[in-house]
């Protein structure tokens, strides 16, 4: 069953021709603004992950990653999810110091993910991972780093609408940070989603915080690992969404698990078999550095900052017959 959208009224913003121009005049200004702002080096990532490592990303524990066997390692590898887990390792591994980081740009597969007009089971985001003291980890500090790739995303909406300037998209500066607690407090009766758009479209760049522990509900807002994001020092950067309507995700980050955090989130999660896997074994042991990160969707800000109804326009995948037909019925083209 097709899950499509196309608003009334919708017609692509761009030609094809210059819809390619404009993905890659993104791509290309906001990744060096993102290394600006937060003193990141390009490093060069894993598409694939060996099965027994523990270094792929579980999401939320249900989805199955593609595997296959390598005859002649002996091994069975995994497609990522993402490298939320890997960057960490990447960063000791690679020498890197207090207050720098890395990015890499991750593309991974995520073959059970419900494709509509914001999800593919194609990912491409901008994965970075950065070095930070014991003191560093605070909210203060993370909402100081959200702040900062809010600036980035800006500064390359606005070059955009100089290069482009059909396009006219705004990102609002001003972040408003929000809990999920405090989110569910004030929309009791909404689902998560519901909740989200309910306040972004009034605070449209939101910080919604403390992602992965239950609520007062019982239920988390949304699924969170317990092995890479502190769900007291993560969160999500939504925007708002004009074409469709609706809060929108740009990016899932966060401070990483101290060792004290992830040995309480395993067992939150219900999870303690993954302690013996060596990257949690390191981590348990205190053997990596504290860190933050996150990913930056590459296809989802460059369906904001176009304009964009679906994902499709600026990434190839492979869609259902409905979702097809639809689009081709109101002049939408899926890459």
């Amino acid at each position: 069953m097709s899950k499509l959208t196309i608003p009334q009224g919708y017609r692509p913003p761009l030609s094809g021709y210059e819809m390619q121009r404009a993905i890659e005049f993104i791509k290309s200004t906001f990744q060096q603004n993102l290394c600006n702002a937060l003193n990141l080096r390009r490093v060069s990532a894993p598409l694939f992950v060996e099965e027994n490592s523990g270094l792929n990303d579980n999401l939320n524990g249900v989805e199955r990653p593609v595997a296959f066997d390598i005859p002649d390692v002996h091994a069975n590898a995994q497609v990522v999810h993402s490298l939320a887990k890997w960057k960490r390792l990447a960063l000791l591994r690679y020498g890197f110091r207090e207050g720098k980081g890395l990015y890499t740009d991750m593309n991974a597969i995520r073959r059970d993910e419900e494709v509509d007009n914001l999800h593919s089971i194609y990912v491409d985001q901008w994965d970075w991972e950065k070095v930070i003291t014991a003191e560093e980890r605070t909210i203060p500090y993370l909402q100081s780093t959200v702040r900062a790739i809010v600036a980035a995303i800006c500064d390359t909406a606005d070059s955009l609408g100089v290069a482009f300037p059909s396009l006219h998209t705004t990102i609002h500066r001003e972040v408003t940070f929000i809990t999920t607690q405090e989110l569910e407090d004030r929309y009791p009766d909404l689902t998560s989603s519901e909740r989200e758009s309910a306040f972004v479209k009034d605070h449209p760049t939101t910080f919604l915080m403390q992602i992965g522990g239950k609520l007062k509900s019982g239920k988390p807002h949304d699924g969170r690992a317990p092995d890479y994001d502190d769900w007291q020092l993560n969160g999500d950067l939504l925007v708002w969404n004009d074409v469709l309507g609706r809060a929108f995700e740009l990016s899932s980050m966060g401070i990483r698990v101290s060792p004290e955090s992830l040995d309480r989130q395993l067992t939150l999660a219900g999870c303690d078999d993954r302690r013996e896997l060596p990257f949690h074994k390191m981590l348990l042991e205190g053997k990596l550095p504290l860190t933050m990160g996150g990913g930056i969707g590459q296809s989802r800000l460059c369906m904001q900052l176009i304009g964009t109804c679906h994902i499709g326009e600026v990434q190839c995948s492979l869609w259902d017959e409905k979702t097809r037909k639809g689009c081709e019925a109101a002049g939408v083209t899926l890459l």
